[in-house]
């Protein structure tokens, strides 16, 4: 007898349901994606016991007839594809057919239904994907979904389910995002106890992004539109002799037709950091997705203005036309393939690059004030708090209530569990894992009238010439640069802001083919380990044009005859095994951009400055000037900042003068 045989429909309708349905916010996306996609203007989402108990979904869509609503619990069954080439040029948001039948089949599901164009509407009760009623209703005109009991039929898959308001953090999170793709829609989210978010329409995202999270928040994110054309061939046009000779045969060539790229969003400045990738969000033709290619584009464009294993704030919004990206790749359609990669990575990330560039950021000192209400007061405080809680990845144990202290449960970043009080806002200080929202009163202990006021740090927008006019006062342990002018009194890491201009100056005559280079007085031979000998192979040429004269000197060893200019003679051994030391970690290929500026991040760090290093009033002068006329002066090419800023009237509020 033979061993493979044909699983029963209902044990092949759970594994699917395995591959759709991964926690209750995967129910919510799937519904809330249907609406958008039947045109609804209002949207509201009911939840209990964070989705376990009760989903419900209602909108004001186009609503179903009878048929095609006993129709839309059959597998694959949808009105939005019809063969095969349709999968190429996909505009909506869902389109197999796989999410309700795939949500009936592990849950006691409510359908009820109405279009313009039945008579009456439908109502519909599965239970573990078996029809229990069908019936006609009088209904209001679109549908309503109501999920009961998930997987209480799959005891395990229950089983692996988190408490009730860490699955109530991800449905806030995904419902408030999709309320930020979307702002010209009505959002509501209601748990069992109260109303989380409550949006009414707005002409923009910046209009949406300031009436749920405030206008702190709209003020510390840099915003970006950026577009380009793309040849929808995927190929370079072909040279005029190509087509000279197609004419010779009698042959037209006829120019592809050209595709819009776009881009606009905000992303956070980069002293704002996170320690995750939770609050990276991107919609490509708004859809929610988490792409490898987009997030290493992000990732390059922050490149030398964030430290490693740190994350920006990100809400962006690309669009393009529907065949050049491949939405059928992932059961949950987290994920896209696009027909042009490089194209779309380098958009992106010169997109990006250009705004931060042009926003040129100052970390500022302010005294923490006490969070004020949101403009709008669309995110009530508890819900503000769960949805900041999962972009930090912080559980929070119970829900808060308006003037309530919680506690913070983070066991992978202890640091951060404190208690916060909150009034009319709320925000989550998980060591400056979370800046990007109004941050609330922190209360270790008792607080005193008298007492000194906390600072922290924001961040305000400034122009270059800025730097220009500061006036060096002296230095503070031979490290950092004390300055003054009209604006308040700065303070400047010496190391990191010589470290930015040798940079700079570096990857400059690196493009015209002019580094400067010091000869050895004795050639330095080197003992390599296999990886870096590997290494060695790959970037001989990109270390010779940086002023590296080195060459195989036996087995593993090299041979170091030059080295970069500054550098002293101890220094060069140790910086030699340092880039090749980064090179053998990266995980992928690294792209000659990418080696050019770890070499000349790497070369200018051993270059520059030291700390604990007496300076002039002329060279703390010329240092001072010299930084002004980087292209990004307010962070080294390792991501840490070089200025920090305490403002005039910072100042006098701390003397209480204001």
């Amino acid at each position: 007898m033979g061993r493979i045989h044909v699983l029963p429909e209902h044990v092949a309708n759970k594994i699917a349901a395995g591959e759709v349905v991964e926690r209750p916010a995967s129910v919510v996306k799937e519904l809330l994606e249907n609406a958008l996609d039947a045109g609804a203007r209002r949207i509201r989402v009911d939840v209990e016991a964070g989705g376990k108990k009760l989903i419900r979904v209602t909108d004001d869509g186009c609503g179903m007839v009878r048929d095609d609503a006993m129709l839309a619990f059959e597998r694959h069954a949808t009105s939005k594809v019809r063969d095969a080439d349709d999968l190429l040029n996909i505009s909506t948001l869902g389109f197999r057919g796989e999410a309700l039948p795939s949500i009936a089949s592990v849950s006691r599901l409510k359908l009820e239904t109405h279009s313009p164009d039945g008579r009456s509407g439908t109502l519909i009760e599965i239970a573990g994907g078996k029809i229990q009623r069908i019936e006609e209703a009088g209904l209001p005109a679109g549908t309503a979904i109501a999920v009961r009991d998930l997987f209480f039929n799959i005891p395990a898959r229950k089983k692996f389910l988190k408490a009730e308001t860490t699955e109530l953090s991800h449905i806030a999170q995904l419902v408030t995002h999709y309320a930020l793709a979307h702002p010209e829609k009505y959002f509501e989210l209601h748990s069992a106890t109260n109303a989380m978010l409550v949006a009414a329409p707005v002409a923009t995202h910046a209009e949406r992004l300031y009436q749920i999270f405030g206008k702190d928040t709209l003020d510390q994110m840099i915003p970006l539109t950026a577009e380009q054309s793309l040849d929808r061939t995927g190929l370079p046009l072909p040279p005029p002799w190509v087509i000279e000779r197609m004419a010779a045969r009698g042959e037209e060539w006829h120019a592809p037709e050209p595709g819009e790229l776009k881009l606009h969003g905000f992303v956070s400045k980069p002293e704002i950091q996170k320690l995750n990738r939770n609050s990276m969000f991107v919609f490509v033709n708004g859809r929610l997705i988490r792409d490898r290619l987009v997030q290493h584009a992000l990732a390059d464009a922050y490149r030398n203005m964030l430290p490693s294993a740190v994350y920006p704030v990100v809400l962006l919004f690309l669009e393009m036309p529907p065949t050049e990206v491949d939405c059928n790749v992932h059961p949950a359609k987290t994920e896209v393939r696009f027909r042009q990669q490089t194209a779309v990575h380098d958009f992106v990330r010169d997109a990006v690059r250009a705004a931060l560039m042009k926003a040129r950021p100052v970390p500022q000192f302010t005294r923490e004030i006490a969070a004020q209400p949101t403009a709008g007061a669309a995110l009530t405080p508890g819900a503000r708090a769960i949805v900041q809680a999962a972009a930090a990845g912080v559980a929070v144990e119970s829900l808060p209530a308006e003037g309530d202290v919680f506690l913070l449960q983070a066991p992978s970043l202890p640091a951060i569990n404190a208690n916060l009080q909150f009034d009319g806002d709320i925000s989550i200080d998980a060591n400056a894992a979370l800046p990007m929202v109004p941050r609330a009163r922190q209360t270790f202990g008792p607080a005193t009238a008298d007492c000194e006021p906390d600072v922290a740090v924001e961040e305000v927008d400034q122009d270059e010439p800025v730097l220009a006019t500061l006036k060096p006062l002296g230095q503070l342990r031979e490290s950092f640069i004390l300055a003054v002018n009209g604006e308040g009194l700065w303070i400047i890491d010496q190391h990191v802001a010589h470290e930015r201009i040798l940079f700079e100056r570096i990857l400059k005559q690196r493009a015209a083919e002019r580094v400067e280079s010091q000869r050895m007085l004795m050639p330095m031979v080197l003992e390599l380990s296999p990886a870096q000998h590997a290494v060695f192979g790959e970037i001989a040429d990109e270390l010779r044009r940086n002023g590296f004269d080195a060459e195989p000197f036996g087995a593993r060893t090299v041979a170091v005859k030059t080295a970069p200019a500054g550098i002293d003679a101890s220094d060069v051994e140790r910086l030699l095994h340092e880039v090749l030391d980064q090179f053998e970690r990266e995980e992928q290929a690294t792209n000659i951009e990418q080696v050019r500026g770890k070499i000349a991040a790497s070369i200018a760090c051993h270059a520059a400055i030291k700390i604990n290093m007496p300076l002039a009033q002329d060279k703390m002068e010329w240092l001072l000037r010299e930084l002004s006329r980087t292209d990004a002066p307010m962070t080294c090419p390792h991501g840490r900042p070089v200025v920090l800023k305490y403002s005039l009237k910072d100042i006098q509020r701390a003397f209480k003068r204001i």
